[in-house]
């Protein structure tokens, strides 16, 4: 199918000036020009929906502002270029100011900056055309169908919830264990709300050391620590207009807690170094395994703070609570894994299905998805048998160690990487598994990258 000509208006009531613009315009064959000389004439034809507008800042029955005006106001995707003898600076900065892409003055050579400014134009709509078709991928990736799979009561509950939270930008608070989707559930409100256009900023807070978690959020000017080679753009400024998903927000100092609150509460943010606040308008989705009533009782976590970030709860149920929920995603992700990896379509056996079904997956969501793409690697033929079903890891760490002969200081960072592998590098969650120091686990990889 053969694109689009690319269509112009040119609005001009100099009828000799009018063929000139046109002629020149025509020398690019794809282009498709029509000419008008009064705004009205223009203005009528919108429908046709031109890409480019050439217009006379002077015609007989419109001044040029108001038909620029009133062309935004139907299309503001329509791009147009102010051509008139005018010359007053003010004039056409008001015109800049209300839309115009750019403002040429009348000559008899302005065959050359005419067509370069208009190539420019064609040039930003392929990149712009690419970007929403990109975005509406993007929704339909994260549409409720494709983030909650499921045909249980607790699926349709949370579908019923991610409908309401797209409707406003109420905070929202996910909870749930590890693998049970959080991100997804986050992105999926995020992707079918008004805020879709802008950018959904995904931050790990247990991920990120104590000291550089606040520069994280909100951004530090040049010079502000030693490192702070300039200025840099925190997480909330960068989510501005869009969507800020707060991860594992109850491992979260509480010594930044207070800091976080003010942002919340002012809507702006005073990056490391500096005294001058910066407006930021961003929604925010926080996620955590924990309950953090409890942390406030603990005395882990600021009660204003919960107050202002509860919102809309949305609990997310583990995997062994959702019934036969396992076996219909089991089912898309055999599908979707062999769609990825163009093999033939494979079933599941019921002796398979069986022994999904009989399974806690502590791993949740995520460890299914391994399971099966495990399942589906093995699996010859075209059906997947319970030989297939590796649960449970498959091997136990410790005899796979103890086949090598390493220093017992080898031996705990082999198993502190594993761990860190399995828990989405969540740093704290890894020292209370294994009863260490988040300093520790630092001070370990760092000594491992060190006498690599």
């Amino acid at each position: 199918m053969s694109e689009k000509p690319f269509k112009i208006f040119v609005v001009e009531d100099d009828e000799w000036y009018n063929r000139l613009l046109v002629h020149n315009l025509s020398l690019i064959p794809d282009y498709d020009i029509q000419s008008f000389s009064t705004g009205k004439d223009c203005l009528d034809n919108l429908n046709q929906e031109p890409d480019v507008i050439t217009l006379d800042y002077r015609l007989p029955d419109m001044k040029g502002l108001e038909v620029l005006k009133q062309i935004k106001e139907i299309n503001e995707d329509i791009q147009v270029i102010l051509i008139s003898e005018q010359d007053d600076i003010e004039v056409v900065v008001d015109l800049l100011r209300h839309g115009a892409y750019d403002y040429i003055v009348k000559s008899r050579d302005i065959k050359e900056r005419l067509l370069n400014t208009i190539n420019n134009i064609r040039k930003g709509s392929k990149l712009r055309k690419e970007i929403v078709s990109l975005r509406q991928e993007v929704k339909k990736k994260y549409s409720y169908q494709n983030t909650i799979i499921g045909n249980s009561a607790a699926a349709q509950k949370i579908f019923e919830l991610i409908d309401k939270a797209t409707r406003t930008n109420i905070t929202v608070t996910v909870t749930g264990e590890t693998g049970t989707g959080k991100e997804l559930v986050a992105k999926a409100i995020h992707y079918n709300s008004t805020r879709a256009k802008k950018q959904f900023v995904a931050v790990n807070v247990a991920a990120i050391p104590k000291d550089l978690i606040e520069s994280e959020l909100f951004g530090h000017e040049k010079g502000a620590f030693t490192g702070a080679a300039f200025r840099r753009i925190g997480k909330f400024e960068e989510a501005n207009g869009g969507t800020l998903f707060l991860d594992e927000m109850a491992e979260m100092d509480i010594s930044l807690q207070a800091k976080l609150l003010r942002a919340l509460q002012e809507k702006e943010i005073i990056r490391v170094g500096s005294n001058v606040p910066v407006k930021t308008d961003c929604r925010i989705i926080i996620a955590t395994n924990k309950n953090l009533m409890e942390e406030v009782k603990q005395g882990n976590f600021r009660q204003d703070l919960y107050y202002r970030l509860y919102g809309l709860p949305i609990e997310l149920p583990p995997l062994r609570e959702r019934g036969n929920d396992v076996i219909v995603l089991a089912k898309h992700f055999i599908n979707m894994f062999c769609k990825e990896n163009n093999l033939p379509a494979k079933t599941l056996s019921s002796e398979a299905s069986n022994m999904l079904l009989a399974y806690s997956f502590p791993g949740n969501i995520r460890e299914l998805k391994s399971v099966i793409e495990l399942a589906v690697t093995l699996a010859e033929q075209d059906e997947i048998t319970a030989d297939h079903i590796v649960l449970g890891g498959g091997h136990d760490l410790l005899p796979g160690l103890l086949t090598e002969e390493l220093t017992l200081r080898e031996y705990d960072i082999r198993i502190v990487k594993d761990f860190l592998k399995k828990y989405d590098n969540n740093t704290k969650l890894v020292a209370e598994k294994l009863d260490i120091g988040v300093a520790t686990i630092y001070r370990m990889l760092k000594e491992e990258k060190e006498r690599e």
